[in-house]
């Protein structure tokens, strides 16, 4: 199971690797003159710069995994690493049917040093980015809320990558009310909340731009202590 598993996602690994590739635009012998390339980057790609893409339908759990702690913590490993070691230590039947639970990431993160958690909490009084699950159109699955504005939640989604969502529409989707956390480090997490570069992988359109001028300089930053959670 664990070869197949490897070679499905070696394979997967290298067409999403083709399809995203940043690449340089060339710039010679054109009426600007000089001789000079620019690196270019896709829209697409761009939204997977602090997000890993999940290989297939059911490791959306160990792509949010390893993305939060390789873009939030300091702590760099990968989707495939995260995946087979949680399908190793856990309950393999259920995880081929289920996928991974947030029990298996406890257990994950334990054995590499953390400490981490489920809590029932507002997202008012969240100051470091976790992970939870969405009811997306009957199918579960799971994310990392990176930010929070009045009006939004800024999200990374394994699937589509940095995006925005509107409070209102999380909240309808975010049923369990349950944010993963990871307990200690929080130092570390509360410095890659509410980062401004995150925020701009996925701008508002023109045209909601016209109707709301605020900015991030106006987000409310001051949450709660960590330690009140």
């Amino acid at each position: 199971m664990i070869s197949t598993l490897l070679r499905v996602t070696s394979t997967a690994a290298v067409l999403a690797t083709a399809t995203f590739q940043a690449f340089a635009l060339d710039l010679n012998n054109t009426s600007m003159g000089g001789n000079f390339s620019v690196p270019v980057t896709s829209f697409a790609e761009r939204k997977f710069e602090t997000i890993y893409r999940q290989q297939y339908d059911f490791s959306c759990g160990s792509a949010a995994l390893a993305s939060l702690l390789t873009f939030h913590y300091q702590d760099t490993v990968s989707e495939i690493d995260v995946f087979l070691d949680m399908f190793e230590h856990g309950d393999q039947e259920k995880i081929q049917h289920q996928g991974f639970s947030m029990l298996d990431m406890k257990h994950y993160l334990e054995r590499r040093g953390y400490s981490a958690n489920g809590f029932k909490v507002s997202l008012d009084r969240l100051n470091i980015p976790a992970i939870t699950i969405i009811n997306q159109n009957g199918y579960l699955h799971f994310v990392i809320v990176k930010g929070l504005s009045p009006t939004e939640v800024l999200v990374g989604d394994p699937s589509v990558g940095v995006k925005r969502l509107e409070k209102k529409k999380f909240n309808e989707m975010w049923e369990s009310r349950i944010l993963f956390l990871v307990e200690n480090k929080a130092t570390v997490g509360a410095a890659s909340y509410q980062r401004e570069s995150e925020w701009a992988l996925n701008p508002r359109s023109p045209v909601a731009n016209a109707l709301d001028r605020s900015s991030l300089a106006e987000f409310n930053l001051l949450r709660r202590n960590y330690d009140d959670l």
